[in-house]
């Protein structure tokens, strides 16, 4: 009997306690979630392409004249001004003509004063009748003569000296020497392969050689001609070097150069810039790889949001909105990633709200708690 009392109180409890839960309500809370507003601002526009660095001029150093090499006076990849001593040839030969010369020109000199004293004798004599009209134009033709082998020694004479001083090979412009095209005691001519001794590239400035796509080319172009697109006021692209371990290049350059016509097989535009290089220093070297970016345009008052609001599927991207119930909608939208940013070209209005941060715990027609945060998440606020 006491057996039976137990059991019923026990099925008492469970059923009271049963009934409790019955008439308890289990309220789960709203998820919490990051948000911002989409804002109307000009974003910057980047243009990041890899790049070739070249020298601004880059030029073969020939022999002008022939012989044996007889020095080199740089090091190989040395920087050198222009001016510079770089080769000798054997100048003994040259020196010789030059003599030579020289006293071909003396002897012109003497000829010439001895002619002219004896034209002037025959005119005298021919006034007077004294000679034959023949002995008098014999001596103005030798006195012309003479004149005229003048003119030639005298120009043999500064052939040999250009011809001497073509025996030491200087640098034309200040730059990079490269490695030497002929070793010392080698037979140099004037012309043919041995003329070459060595390159100079010229390094300040530089030359940065890229390409954009022709698509690219004409959305910028057509963006300026609608108003949607601005550019500096300057009107010019800044041009920024990243060097390949990923820092920045400490001088600006500019475009100088933007070809006419846009490749067949690569469907891009040829673009040049110059990069000052005023201290000649060695962070950028021609033939070196790199990556450049293009400043100076700008969206003018696009509709922008965080790129971490913009989600992807295959049929295209979208973003969660929260309109002023709560409730979460899935809006899709056409956008442009700019940076950390996406450019609004679709689908979003100035002061719609879409989540950030928290977005697997949306669901889309399901009320949502946001934090609610400006565009540099200087300030929250919780809704």
């Amino acid at each position: 009997m006491r057996k039976n009392l137990i059991k019923k109180l026990i099925v008492l409890v469970l059923l009271t306690v049963s009934g409790c839960k019955d008439k308890e309500q289990v309220q789960v809370p709203m998820p919490v979630v990051g948000a911002t507003k989409a804002v109307r601002q000009d974003v910057p526009i980047v243009i990041e392409v890899p790049a070739k660095i070249s020298g601004s001029l880059e030029i073969q150093i020939r022999a002008q004249v022939g012989g044996i090499l007889k020095s080199r006076m740089f090091q190989e990849g040395q920087y050198v001004r222009e001016g510079e001593k770089l080769f000798e040839i054997d100048p003994e030969p040259y020196k010789a003509a030059l003599t030579r010369a020289q006293g071909a020109l003396a002897q012109a000199e003497s000829e010439l004063r001895r002619t002219t004293r004896d034209y002037e004798r025959m005119q005298k004599l021919f006034k007077d009748g004294a000679i034959s009209q023949k002995e008098h134009d014999d001596a103005l033709s030798a006195y012309e003569r003479a004149n005229a082998n003048l003119k030639v020694a005298e120009g043999s004479l500064h052939e040999a000296e250009i011809n001497l001083g073509y025996t030491v090979v200087k640098a034309p412009i200040s730059g990079m020497v490269r490695k030497e095209a002929q070793s010392i005691g080698n037979l140099i001519s004037p012309a043919g392969e041995s003329s070459l001794l060595t390159s100079m590239v010229q390094i300040c400035p530089l030359h940065v050689n890229f390409s954009i796509s022709g698509a690219m080319w004409s959305s910028m172009n057509k963006g300026y001609r609608d108003g949607k697109i601005k550019l500096s006021k300057s009107g010019d692209f800044k041009v920024e070097v990243i060097l390949p371990d990923g820092t920045v290049y400490p001088q600006i350059g500019k475009i100088i150069f933007v070809d006419s016509s846009e490749d067949n097989l690569t469907s891009s535009i040829s673009i040049k810039a110059e990069i000052p290089n005023d201290k000649n220093q060695m962070l950028l070297l021609p033939g070196q790889f790199v990556r450049v970016k293009l400043i100076g345009a700008a969206y003018r008052g696009v509709v922008v949001i965080p790129l971490s609001a913009l989600l992807s599927a295959q049929a295209g991207s979208f973003v969660y909105v929260v309109g002023a119930d709560k409730l979460v909608e899935i809006r899709p939208v056409v956008a442009e990633l700019v940076g950390e940013k996406a450019v609004i070209i679709s689908g979003l209005k100035e002061g719609d709200i879409v989540i950030t941060e928290g977005v697997i715990k949306a669901r889309p027609g399901q009320p949502v708690n946001i934090v609610l945060k400006s565009e540099d998440s200087s300030q929250q606020r919780k809704e």
